[in-house]
């Protein structure tokens, strides 16, 4: 039975994201860029930080895309291609995990907020609100700072502040379906509030949560590659934005256009792609949105 439920479920979700054409490019990207996290090791002809030699012996430095360098050379002689390969797990991990995290801390929040309502209700959306009140990029760098560049303290520092968005939508949504006939029904048959919650209402928000979770891994990445640009990335795992990050203190951005395109492509087709992936469930999410 379980089985069958996992199976039914992830039909159901295939079907939602294929109905949309952009969707179906969304899910195919992002599919893309799961490969080459996953077996980066195995894809890239090099190490990340190998010093390369033309075959005429000279050091290969900015040489531009060819046919003996695919996406061309660093300033140092790196290879581009194997540096936006592992560059790629590195960014689609913390994407990931930042924004499963984050979605679980405003998922959690939202339905204990809307639910319980009164002071309780009243502390945690006055916290958001506060967090709300924080800007974006900038209090993320200030948190890397005290915690350190590790890759671990920059997805604690993208989590503390992504979660905020979902938070106050899930909470709308769970006030809405608390007034619901078989929410007062549940509580009737004396069902705990952390039951009725978790097996009655979340249900119900699915939609809304995958949502979220696409939009708040589009964010994880936008916020770890603008972080990593300005120098506050984890300097030993090199992401896209470290990519980037390297381009700029080499002085080289107005020469080394390959050096810049293929971050920058990536990082723009990767956050696209879940953007489109969410809105293939905007549908499922609000009713309204419908075509009639």
């Amino acid at each position: 039975m379980a089985l069958e439920s996992i199976k039914e479920g992830l039909t159901t979700h295939f079907r939602i994201i294929t109905k949309h054409k952009f969707g179906t490019f969304g899910a195919l990207v992002l599919l893309f860029f799961s490969i080459i996290a996953i077996f980066a090791p195995y894809i890239a002809p090099h190490t990340p930080w190998e010093t390369l030699r033309t075959s005429a012996g000279k050091l290969a430095l900015l040489k531009p895309p060819s046919g003996e360098f695919l996406l061309g050379t660093t300033a140092m002689g790196r290879d581009l291609f194997s540096q936006m390969i592992f560059a790629t797990r590195t960014t689609v991990y913390i994407g990931f995990v930042s924004g499963m995290i984050s979605i679980i801390i405003g998922a959690n929040i939202g339905l204990i907020s809307g639910f319980s309502g009164g002071k309780l209700d009243e502390v945690l959306m006055r916290f958001t609100d506060i967090v709300w009140g924080m800007p974006f990029l900038p209090f993320i760098i200030i948190l890397i700072s005290l915690f350190g560049r590790k890759l671990e303290f920059v997805i604690l520092a993208i989590c503390l502040v992504i979660w905020r968005s979902s938070a106050r939508v899930i909470r709308a949504q769970t006030l809405a379906i608390k007034q619901r006939q078989f929410i007062l029904a549940a509580k009737a048959r004396g069902c705990s509030n952390l039951r009725i919650i978790y097996r009655h209402i979340m249900p119900n928000i699915l939609p809304l949560l995958i949502l979220y979770t696409a939009f708040n891994i589009a964010w994880s990445v936008i916020a770890e590659a603008g972080a990593s640009f300005l120098g506050f990335g984890d300097p030993t795992n090199l992401s896209w934005g470290g990519i980037l990050f390297s381009l700029w203190i080499s002085s080289k951005i107005r020469v080394a256009w390959w050096w810049f395109a293929a971050p920058a492509i990536c990082i723009i087709l990767l956050v696209s792609a879940l953007v489109f992936i969410s809105r293939s469930y905007e549908e499922v999410a609000n009713p309204r949105l419908r075509k009639r």
